[in-house]
């Protein structure tokens, strides 16, 4: 899972990739001519891990990732109306999810680009920046349609003219300010439009930066800010970036009771891969095989015989049957032999729906 990092300059966005990634990524004075993103790899959490560890004893436990991709340069473009395009137009495409770095803490040391602090301007402000750049790719793609609508065969001008009915009716909405995701698409007319990675369309973390001293008003800073983003592709955290930030480069023993003094419940980076995997719909299952344990991410939904390619094209491709446990049977059991011997270890096909927390194990011949 790749998560892109977005906001307007001084909302403290290299801040929270930091506390996220527990980067050390400078966080004042980029030169306006950087480029470069920064990239970091966060293990995404998971305490059945540790219950398959005490389990199995594997010599090598492997958690799930995810990669968050700081655009740097990206902040000279945004706020400024110019058109999303190049190396970072690739990297917000690239992304599963994005997330948007709104400031809400004050700080004169650091002013906001717009002279005041507030939020719901910057969100809708970033808002037409992602359409700008949705409607420029649209406005492109629907010139070459008229171009190829001279003279090409009947099933490819079908084709073209239902491709150009739905751009034009996505552009419409488009110009009315209504993100992509907030269109009421169909499941097959979203599935169309994959190709193009539209901005608008891809799933949305929205972290509200606040200060230390905010803290006690997060709830209520989520609940105004959340009035104006209710929608299951979107998701709203008030963290204080700065703190977690300073929290990330600690043990995590000794961050722990920080964060119990301080009342906070979890970790930003708990919090926002959560709200990830709800965002996407993922889930986890895991393998224990060749002293491995590991933590696999896929989409819900997801047959037994995807969870194989997901681990290697071969798996997939020899596929005879899976054995699948639940963690907490297993757990329950204490064993594969006794849960085998419950009758909980059960051999599915090629067509399980593979549930969260399934433990498989995968027979194939190649």
């Amino acid at each position: 899972m790749q998560v892109s990092i977005i906001g307007l300059p001084k909302s403290g966005r290299t801040t929270i990739f930091n506390a996220l990634t527990r980067g050390k990524a400078g966080t004042a004075g980029y030169a306006p001519t950087t480029l470069a993103p920064n990239v970091g790899i966060s293990k995404v959490p998971e305490p059945r891990l540790q219950g398959l560890d005490r389990l199995f004893q594997p010599k090598k436990i492997v958690p799930a990732e995810v990669k968050y991709v700081d655009i740097v340069g990206a902040a000279r473009v945004l706020g400024k109306r110019q058109e999303i395009g190049g190396q970072f137009l690739s990297l917000l495409s690239n992304a599963d999810a994005l997330l948007e770095v709104v400031r809400v803490f004050e700080d004169e040391s650091v002013p906001h680009i717009e002279g005041t602090i507030d939020p719901s301007r910057d969100m809708a402000t970033m808002d037409l920046e992602l359409a700008f750049s949705d409607l420029a790719i649209i406005e492109r793609r629907l010139k070459r349609i008229e171009e190829s609508l001279t003279g090409p065969k009947t099933s490819e001008r079908d084709l073209l003219l239902k491709e150009q009915v739905l751009l034009q009716k996505i552009k419409t909405e488009l110009d009315k300010d209504i993100p992509i995701w907030q269109q009421g698409l169909t499941t097959d007319n979203i599935r169309s439009l994959a190709n193009y990675q539209f901005l608008t369309a891809k799933p949305m973390l929205v972290v509200a930066n606040i200060a230390e001293s905010q803290l006690a008003q997060a709830p209520s800073i989520e609940a105004e800010l959340r009035s104006a983003y209710s929608h299951p592709q979107c998701k709203l955290a008030a963290l204080c970036g700065k703190l977690e930030m300073e929290l990330a480069q600690l043990d995590d023993d000794e961050a722990e009771e920080f964060r119990i003094a301080l009342g906070l419940a979890e970790s930003a980076l708990d919090r926002i891969i959560r709200f990830s995997y709800q965002l996407l719909g993922l889930i986890s299952f895991f393998t224990t095989v060749s002293g491995e344990t590991k933590a696999w991410t896929i989409p819900k939904g997801t047959t037994a015989l995807k969870a194989a390619g997901k681990i290697h094209s071969d798996m997939e491709k020899g596929f005879i049957r899976a054995e699948v446990i639940s963690f907490n049977d297993l757990d329950s059991c204490g064993s594969l032999a006794e849960a085998r011997k419950r009758g909980l270890l059960r051999l599915e096909g090629k067509d399980h729906i593979v549930q969260d927390g399934d433990v498989i194990t995968f027979l194939f011949n190649v």
